[in-house]
């Protein structure tokens, strides 16, 4: 189980998604703000890979808007991300790393894993294999593009409620 979360968030433009989208090859991510997208602040908890995900949206504030996540099943946390939405000019930019349950990080000291802004349309928000979309005040939906160890990739959906 744990081998499906070391390659996740691997994007693939060949991918068959049909709620998640890529950047047009040249093109550059539209003007958009950070007031757009506020509906995504939040705590929110969902089910996803056997456990149960939990995410942590604060508000615009600085420029950002950073989140936490985790996941646990079979009773401990498998992984967690740190992350944001950051405002990058008259655009936006959503950053992340993974670290382990231990909080050892996957990633390289200095990189994250970045996801493009490619529009931000009605209740959706478009980053490059990464959609946002608000169902209602209280439900938010999250269509990731994950790979697998056999170099296969799959859009994975995360239903979310929101945590009173």
């Amino acid at each position: 189980m744990k081998s499906i979360f070391v390659l996740l968030f691997c994007i693939s433009i060949s991918c068959k998604a049909q709620n998640t989208k890529t950047l047009a090859e040249g093109s550059e991510s539209p003007k958009s703000s950070l007031n757009e997208i506020a509906w995504i602040a939040g705590h929110w908890k969902g089910e996803a890979f056997g456990g149960i995900a939990e995410e942590i949206w604060s508000p615009p504030l600085g420029g950002s808007m950073m989140f936490v996540f985790k996941l646990a099943s079979e009773g401990k946390v498998q992984f967690y991300e740190v992350g944001h939405i950051q405002q990058i000019g008259e655009t936006l930019i959503l950053q992340l790393k993974h670290f382990h349950g231990s909080l050892k990080g996957w990633e390289e000291k200095d990189e994250t894993v970045d996801f493009k802004l490619v529009k931000l349309e009605g209740n959706r928000a478009y980053f490059e294999g990464f959609t946002i979309e608000k169902i209602s005040e209280n439900e938010i939906n999250m269509y990731v593009v994950v790979g697998s160890e056999d170099g296969t990739h799959e859009e994975v959906k995360f239903n979310y409620k929101r945590v009173e």
